[in-house]
């Protein structure tokens, strides 16, 4: 039998599509510039970006693809660089410490708020929210003092701890939670089983994707730290890699910029990539309304 031809694209659809694809060109193309400048040698980038970087007469160009590919930045950043891998592993440290207190205290807190009753819990819902509207900088300073007495300024864990307790994965998690039907609990509890079991057996696996969803936007949020990092920490050594890529501003460093940046790129793409599904059904979650 023959197969059915599919009918022509209108022509509107075929200019929408056309549209979308430019737009999709335009985000993806300071991509495309970090990963050739990380390839091209340090004379091909002053030719391109000298206007910019150094402050010399001309303009500044820069071709989608190197004349001259090397690995000398790639080289340099991985061996020749052993301040990248300190703060890799800072980087490491804080993403995964963050991560794994959530994991424990927001699951616990988004499931008391979705499946139990007690007295003010929508006035402290109502905190959870507000805290989670709010920036960095309207709470840094109390932040400092807190951490300042627990003598925590100057730690990873002064980074960690406020980012362990953080509401924004526990309004997610509260999503799905509230999803899971009473009766089905009911029905456990009358076969025997405790509080403890109900989260464990059926809130953690039901409520799994939204779970994912605040591990991938958390990834992605301490991964990039900046603000943090530069208040509570002092000591260089303690700097996570985000704070590495902003030091590197020299005209002989551009390059190495070019390739650290792509490989602290690397692993949020590869966690987003891999979490993409459980992130739209969170962000989903999100905006439908109490």
């Amino acid at each position: 039998m023959k197969k059915k031809r599919k009918p022509p694209l209108p022509l509107g659809m075929k200019l929408l599509w056309g549209m979308l694809a430019l737009l999709a060109a335009l985000a993806l193309y300071p991509v495309i510039f970090l990963i050739a400048g990380s390839f091209m040698g340090n004379d091909e980038l002053r030719n391109y970006l000298g206007a910019v970087i150094s402050g010399s007469q001309g303009y500044a160009d820069f071709p989608l693809l190197p004349k001259y590919p090397t690995f000398q930045y790639y080289v340099e950043v991985l061996l020749d660089s052993p301040e990248f891998f300190v703060m890799f592993w800072n980087s490491i440290k804080i993403t995964f410490g963050v991560l794994a207190g959530q994991a424990v205290v927001g699951t616990m807190a988004a499931w008391g708020f979705a499946k139990y009753e007690f007295p003010g819990k929508k006035g402290l819902f109502l905190i959870y929210m507000i805290l989670m509207l709010l920036p960095f900088q309207v709470l840094m300073l109390s932040d400092y003092l807190v951490l300042d007495q627990l003598r925590l300024t100057d730690r990873l864990l002064g980074i960690i701890l406020p980012g362990v307790f953080s509401t924004f994965p526990v309004f997610i998690m509260y999503r799905f939670f509230t999803e899971i039907p009473d009766s089905l609990l009911e029905s456990a509890k009358l076969d025997g089983a405790r509080e403890w079991q109900l989260f464990f057996y059926l809130g953690l696996p039901i409520g799994s994707s939204g779970i994912i969803a605040a591990m991938v936007l958390g990834f992605l949020e301490y991964w990039s730290l900046i603000e943090q990092p530069l208040t509570f920490l002092k000591e260089k050594s303690l700097f996570p890699l985000s704070i590495f890529l902003p030091d590197i501003t020299s005209v002989d460093q551009s390059g190495m910029a070019f390739a650290a940046s792509v490989i602290t790129f690397l692993p949020a793409l590869l966690v987003f990539l891999g979490g993409q599904d459980y992130l739209e059904q969170g962000i989903m979650a999100g905006a439908v309304k109490e």
